[in-house]
């Protein structure tokens, strides 16, 4: 059963794959901004508080890899349904979920009706 057309897909598709790319591109500047990655950090006799500060942008930044790595596994997931032929229906109650929701998050795997009874 075909609920979106070849060229809506196509272009969630293509979407994906540039968020994807962009997410993975970011992360890599994460890991590199990330004050624990330089290697003298752990020789470095720095001062209390720039130790304080190092830590806290560690942590930011670890923070922030977590929830870029989240979105990223929900994009492949999302590829892999485009590539099995289920894009865009709802892993709860299988029914289409809304072209405006897919648009606006192309990753979504439940409709706004399921997703508001797992939130709840």
């Amino acid at each position: 059963m075909v609920y979106f057309s070849k060229k809506f897909i196509n272009e969630q598709k293509q979407r994906l794959e540039n968020d994807l790319k962009d997410l993975l591109e970011k992360i890599e500047l994460l890991k590199k901004e990330d004050p624990f990655a330089d290697p003298e950090h752990v020789s470095d006799n720095a001062a209390i508080d720039t130790d304080v500060r190092e830590q806290v942008g560690h942590q930011t930044v670890e923070a922030e890899i977590k929830n870029l790595n989240i979105r990223v596994r929900d994009i492949k997931q999302a590829l892999i349904r485009i590539n099995k032929g289920n894009y865009g229906i709802c892993d709860k109650c299988n029914k289409p979920i809304p072209k405006a929701r897919l648009k606006i998050i192309p990753e979504s795997i439940y409709c706004i009706e399921c997703e508001k009874k797992l939130r709840a």
